[in-house]
């Protein structure tokens, strides 16, 4: 038997069985054609080229013709035209995206069946790659424009969230004009939150810029700290002695979001708080996954995980991650939309403690932004 093998995967799948039993052979297969997208012009530049390296391990060749754009950090775009992350270049400390700017235009480049885009932070992961992949008709992986840039924005998360019903605990927004024309009034009501308290950048990820001040005098230099990545930050009421809770959201084949296991941070001494060098640099945090919970508050926080999806019309993923009271109670922290994705990072790993091995997840990305397609959802 001879077959001519289209795009569609279940078709491939078939083909390639008979192929494996001796029945037949295959002419042609045009494989799933994937663009991974790396880097970007925030600061988690290198965390972006990191989550690309491991997604396109997982692409197996035999059904997807991949290639790699970057985005390098003063954002021009750079492309490798064979398979594997050759863009990507390594540093004395980490990767990051190196080579000549595309002699063709963007468009072009993203011509793909499905774009992959592994952007973390402002000008990637806050929906205006997304609302360009929109514009070209490109299907993507992860959640649409609007979804993104709420996400990527702290304060406008969590107020959606809280309008949802969803424990998001005690927060203030703080605007560049605000804190330029009134930083008296800013601190006042920063004080009406009690110390310690987190200072954090609104649209920045990986835990950069965040101090955690517990004495009034740090205040100030906190706020210019997270200042320096984003005009715009956000002082949140510390949760004292709380354990830090994962949990993934993942499409299933109809779109219906279902939870993963959950998964523990558990931050060494050298750490006050999960930052970016306990994150990324050194081995002082422990993963712990599966998290050791009870059964009806793992049940409970895996609910406001999938609520909270729904809620930020989130698609395709989302890691969300929580705080769990001493005495009790699960207060939301924030939805990530394109976590790290390493295949040791903690939203792989909570998957394959749910049965989905990282090739398999990477799979059933590809396929969901596939399926969504597009048009308006």
């Amino acid at each position: 038997m001879t077959a001519i093998v289209s795009g569609d995967q279940d078709t491939a799948r078939s083909v390639a069985a008979l192929c494996r039993e001796g029945t037949g052979s295959v002419l042609t297969v045009d494989r799933t054609r994937v663009v991974v997208l790396v880097g970007g012009r925030s600061s988690e530049h290198s965390i972006s080229c990191i989550s690309g390296r491991s997604i396109i391990a997982a692409l197996d060749p035999a059904r997807y013709d991949v290639r790699v754009v970057g985005i390098r950090r003063d954002g021009a775009w750079v492309a490798d035209a064979l398979r594997g992350p050759g863009v990507i270049v390594d540093t004395d400390a980490l990767p990051e995206v190196s080579g000549a700017a595309l002699p063709i235009t963007v468009e072009r480049a993203l011509d793909a069946d499905v774009v992959f885009p592994v952007l973390h932070g402002p000008w990637g992961e806050d929906g205006t790659v997304q609302g360009m992949l929109e514009t070209l008709g490109v299907p993507f992986v992860g959640s649409g424009t609007l979804s993104s840039a709420v996400c990527m924005d702290k304060g406008f998360m969590k107020s959606l969230l809280r309008a949802s019903g969803l424990d998001v605990g005690r927060y203030v927004v703080v605007t560049d004009r605000r804190w330029r024309d009134e930083p008296d009034g800013v601190l006042d009501e920063i004080s009406g939150l009690g110390l310690p308290v987190f200072v954090k950048p609104c649209r920045a990820g990986s835990s950069l810029g965040i101090s955690l001040v517990r004495e009034a005098s740090g205040l100030v230099p906190a706020i210019e700290e997270a200042r320096t990545h984003d005009p715009r930050i956000i002082v949140e009421a510390a949760v004292v002695g709380a354990r830090e809770i994962e949990c993934g959201v993942l499409a299933e084949a109809d779109g219906r979001p279902v939870a993963s296991r959950c998964a523990e941070i558990v931050v060494g001494a050298r750490h006050e708080f999960y930052d970016f060098e306990a994150k990324y640099l050194d081995d002082s945090a422990t993963l712990i996954v599966p998290a050791a919970l009870e059964s009806n508050v793992e049940d409970e926080v895996r609910a406001m995980a999938r609520a909270a999806y729904d809620a930020l019309a989130c698609e395709g993923l989302a890691r969300v991650d929580f705080f769990l009271r001493p005495g009790g109670g699960v207060v939301l922290n924030e939805v990530n939309t394109m976590p790290g994705f390493t295949s040791i990072s903690m939203y792989p790993r909570m998957w394959e403690e749910s049965g989905v091995p990282y090739p398999e997840l990477v799979d059933r990305l590809v396929g969901d932004a596939l399926r969504k397609g597009t048009a308006l959802r």
